[in-house]
């Protein structure tokens, strides 16, 4: 009980004692009134027991919530540090793609500037990728459309001389 339902007690128990009337209309508003107070002091009661019930769940939610949050962000953390990658140290673990054995790599280390050696085998680490063209050329140059093969090449007369088509031009000697 409560210290609300334990003061309507001692009221309705004062009524008692004053021996009202429930005959008199005076006395049967004063006895409604403490019957009244007495179902309010009920129902309170029933909610703070209810308040209670709920706030021991929410506590158990929250500490499973905890653990859940501890666990995820543990593998939260496993999964920024990236695949091979020991998170306590940092240490990356590689595998040359030449020899095919694991060399522990610290990322601040790496200079890709610098071509990186495998240890074990001495050939390179990371494999060099062909540089792409930063752009295309912005005009390409035309070209003559070619000439079937059964179709002999145009000539104009500037290029060929009179007389015989298929001839080479002769030469005048320079006097």
């Amino acid at each position: 009980m409560s210290r609300l339902t334990d003061r309507i007690s001692y009221l309705q128990g004062l009524a008692e004692g004053m021996k009202l009337n429930p005959g008199k209309d005076s006395h049967k508003l004063i006895l409604g009134i403490l019957d009244v107070l007495g179902d309010v002091g009920d129902a309170f009661d029933a909610l703070a027991e209810a308040h209670g019930e709920l706030n021991e769940y929410v506590e158990s939610i929250d500490a499973n919530l905890a653990d859940l949050e501890a666990a995820c962000y543990a593998n939260a953390a496993e999964d920024e540090a990236g695949e091979g990658e020991d998170p306590e140290t940092g240490l990356i673990q590689y595998v040359c793609p030449h020899c095919g054995g694991t060399v522990d790599v610290d990322p601040d280390d790496i200079d890709f500037d610098e071509e990186a050696l495998c240890p074990l085998c001495g050939k390179a680490l990371f494999p060099v990728l062909p540089e792409e063209p930063d752009q295309e050329p912005e005009s390409k140059p035309e070209t003559q459309p070619a000439n079937k093969p059964d179709q002999k090449p145009e000539s104009s007369p500037e290029t060929q001389p009179a007389g015989k088509p298929d001839q080479k031009p002769e030469s005048k000697p320079e006097a």
